[in-house]
């Protein structure tokens, strides 16, 4: 993840394109809620969950996810998990 934050937010819309990244979510709406949500949060003043780095808070937000940070609450939710999705 090194050198994200000098690329900006475009380069972090970039890695969202990730297969990997999609399907390790679930698909492209769940990673995109997931982001949004998240993002929502940090802009409310949550706490990052990763060092800041002068990264934004989209930057951040897509930083959790690709590290594992945040992920969706598939028990508290009526979301399938990803294996039981492709099913």
């Amino acid at each position: 993840m090194v050198g994200f934050h000098e690329s900006g937010d475009s380069r972090m819309i970039e890695a969202l394109k990730s297969d990997e990244l999609i399907r390790k979510v679930g698909g492209r709406f769940k990673l995109t809620a997931l982001v949004q949500q998240r993002w929502k949060e940090l802009m409310n003043g949550a706490r990052p969950l990763i060092d800041r780095d002068g990264q934004s808070d989209l930057e951040i937000a897509i930083r959790e996810v690709m590290e594992d940070k945040i992920t969706i609450d598939y028990v508290g939710s009526d979301i399938s998990k990803p294996e039981q999705a492709l099913r």
